[in-house]
C-alpha cells in the first residue's frame, strides 16, 4: 500500500515513478478522493464537537428543571447528519483503498528502466559453464531415462503440470532441501520456521497477492488459500505488530510446498518440471529497518548465491527492470542458473526489497526512539528446490545417462556418488 501523504505532497514524482511500472498517471484522481474524504472528516468532526456542546447544555438545562426540547431536537437532527457523514466517509475510504491496493510498489531509483525482461541488466556472474563431450540432455530426458521421473503417472493423479519423483530423485529433492536449510540456519543466520500451508485473505492481501492476483492462486474454500510461496506466512508473522527495534533484523526461513495455478502460463514450459502447479521451495524473509533494507537485500542475495556456489553450478544475477518486477517489490535481483540441456539461463531465485509497501498493508511497525515506524520487508528464494534438482541433473549428467551427486550432497546419500 502506498503512503497517501507522499502522493499528496509529491504527485508529480509519484506519477513519474508509477509510469515506469506501465501505469497511467493517477495522483490527481487519488488526491481528489483523498481531499473529499478529508473534507468529510472535517465536517464530521465539527458536527461531533457541536453535538457534544449541545449535549452538555441539555444536561445543564435539565439540572435547572427547564425545558430543553428545542436543543434536544437540534441534537437529534445532528445525529442524522453524523450518520450520513460517517457513511460518506466510509465510501470515500473504501474508494481510496480500492485504488491504492491495486497500484504496484514504486521502483527504487537505482532500478534500470525498461518494459520487459529484455531490459534487465546483468549484475554479476559466477563460475563457468560445464563442457561436455556429448550432447547435453534436458532434465526430463535424464529423469525419464532413469525411470525416476514420471509425468504420465502424475497426470493420471492430478492432470498436467505435476510430476512423480521416484527413488533416488525423490531422495535428491529431499537432500537438496535439507542442505539449503542447514546452510541458511547454520551459516547464513536464518531461523527455521514451520508455517501453515493454508492462509486467509488478509495474509495474501498483506503480501500483495490479493486482490489483484487471485486467479494465480488455488482456493481451499472458506476464505482459505493454498500458499503460492512461504513468503506469505513468513512475512505475515509480523502483521499488526509493533516490534522492538532491538529485535531487528529478523531473518526467517521455511521449506514448504508452493501452489500456483499458472493462469498466465498457457503454452509455456509444457515439458518437464520448470513450471508446475505444485513445487517445493526454501524461502528467505527478512524484516528490518528502512535504513538497513538496501544492505539486507545484498546479504539475502549472497545467502541465496551461496547454495549454487557450494553446488558449483554456474549462474548469473540480473537486476530486473521497472517493467519486469513483481507487484510488491521496489528492487529485485533474479538468480538465473545455467541449464546445459536447455542451453539457456533460467530463474532459480528472486530476491526482492519491498520497502514499507507490504508493511503498510499489514500494519507492521517497529518501535523506534521517538515513534513507531513501518518495517521494511524482504523476501527471496533460497532456492527453488525443484529447479535446483533440474540444474543438478543437467550440469552433473554423464555420457552414460547417469548423474553425479554434488560433493556437498553426498553426506545425505551415505557417501553414494552417482544416481543410476
Amino acid at each position: 500500500m502506498h503512503d497517501i501523504n507522499f502522493i499528496r505532497t509529491n504527485p508529480v514524482e509519484f506519477d513519474n515513478r508509477i509510469k515506469l511500472r506501465g501505469l497511467a498517471h493517477c495522483a490527481e484522481k487519488i488526491n481528489k478522493i483523498d481531499e473529499e474524504r478529508r473534507n468529510t472528516q472535517t465536517v464530521l468532526q465539527n458536527i461531533l464537537a457541536e453535538r457534544n456542546i449541545l449535549s452538555k447544555k441539555i444536561g445543564e438545562i435539565k439540572s435547572k428543571k427547564e425545558d430543553a426540547t428545542v436543543i434536544i431536537k437540534k441534537v437529534e437532527k445532528l445525529k442524522d447528519q453524523i450518520s450520513s457523514l460517517k457513511e460518506l466517509e466510509k465510501i470515500k475510504e473504501d474508494e481510496l483503498s480500492a485504488i491504492l491496493c491495486r497500484i504496484p510498489n514504486l521502483p527504487s531509483k537505482d532500478v534500470p528502466v525498461g518494459d520487459n525482461e529484455k531490459n534487465n541488466t546483468q549484475y554479476k556472474i559466477w563460475g563457468d559453464k560445464p563442457k561436455f563431450t556429448f550432447k547435453a540432455k534436458r532434465h526430463f530426458e535424464i529423469g525419464e531415462n532413469l525411470n525416476l521421473m514420471d509425468f504420465d503417472l502424475a497426470s493420471k493423479l492430478s492432470g498436467s503440470r505435476f510430476v512423480v519423483l521416484k527413488g533416488m530423485l525423490a531422495k535428491l529433492e529431499r537432500a537438496i532441501a535439507q542442505f539449503m536449510l542447514d546452510k541458511h540456519t547454520n551459516e547464513n543466520g536464518y531461523t527455521e520456521m514451520i508455517v501453515p500451508f493454508l492462509v486467509k485473505d488478509d495474509a495474501l492481501f498483506g503480501t500483495g497477492n490479493l486482490p489483484k492476483f487471485g486467479e494465480d492462486l488455488f482456493t481451499a474454500g472458506d476464505s482459505h488459500w493454498l500458499i503460492p510461496t512461504a513468503e506469505v506466512p513468513l512475512t505475515n508473522l509480523v502483521r499488526e505488530q509493533i516490534i522492538n527495534e532491538k529485535e531487528l533484523p529478523m531473518r526467517v526461513t521455511s521449506y514448504t510446498p508452493c501452489f500456483r495455478s499458472e493462469a498466465g502460463a498457457a503454452g509455456k514450459d509444457t515439458r518437464g518440471m520448470l513450471r508446475q502447479h505444485q513445487f517445493t521451495k526454501v524461502e528467505l524473509v527478512s524484516i528490518t529497518t528502512p535504513e538497513d533494507s538496501k544492505q539486507e537485500l545484498e546479504r539475502m542475495l549472497s545467502s541465496a548465491e551461496s547454495i549454487l556456489q557450494d553446488l558449483n553450478i554456474h549462474y548469473r544475477v540480473m537486476t530486473l527492470c521497472t517493467g519486469d518486477m513483481g507487484f510488491a517489490a521496489n528492487k529485485t535481483y533474479d538468480i538465473e542458473v545455467w541449464l546445459p540441456g536447455e542451453n539457456a539461463y533460467r530463474e532459480i531465485s528472486s530476491c526482492s526489497n519491498c520497502g514499507d509497501f507490504q508493511a503498510r498493508r499489514m500494519n507492521a511497525k517497529y518501535k523506534g526512539e521517538n515513534k513507531n515506524n513501518f518495517v521494511h520487508t524482504l523476501n527471496g528464494s533460497g532456492l527453488a528446490v525443484g529447479r535446483t534438482l533440474i540444474a543438478i541433473l543437467e550440469n552433473y549428467q554423464t555420457a552414460d545417462g547417469n548423474v553425479e551427486i554434488p560433493k556437498v550432497l553426498q553426506k545425505y546419500f551415505n557417501g553414494q556418488t552417482t544416481i543410476t
